[in-house]
């Protein structure tokens, strides 16, 4: 499993056009059968970042996610409102042990 977490730092004038776009492409990411989990988050004190929590069954899955419509859709949709690139930072789970994850596709 791949974990990735996704810092975006959106300008202020995009947050609702930006917010309306990703959760398009959250919901219809929940779907994908690679994916275990797909959070959407927003800092508390600071409304223009926010967190994408990936989570996907192998590294095949996420590189299938990065070639749906909806995640090229919402890529390009999304561009000229970050105020600077996205980071992501990928990790493997510790815990939960991967057997106890519950899998909404599986």
């Amino acid at each position: 499993m791949i974990v990735a977490l996704v810092s975006i730092h959106v300008k202020p004038e995009h947050v609702q056009a930006f917010i309306a776009a990703t959760l398009e492409n959250a919901r219809h990411s929940v779907q994908e059968a690679g994916v275990a989990r797909f959070d959407f988050i927003q800092q508390e004190d600071d409304p223009t970042r926010f967190m994408l929590i990936e989570v996907f069954r192998s590294p095949e899955a996420q590189q299938a996610h990065r070639e749906t419509a909806h995640y090229l859709i919402w890529r390009e949709a999304v561009a000229e409102m970050l105020a600077e690139p996205r980071v992501g930072v990928r990790y493997v789970p510790i815990f939960p042990d991967q057997a106890l994850w519950k899998y909404p596709n599986a």
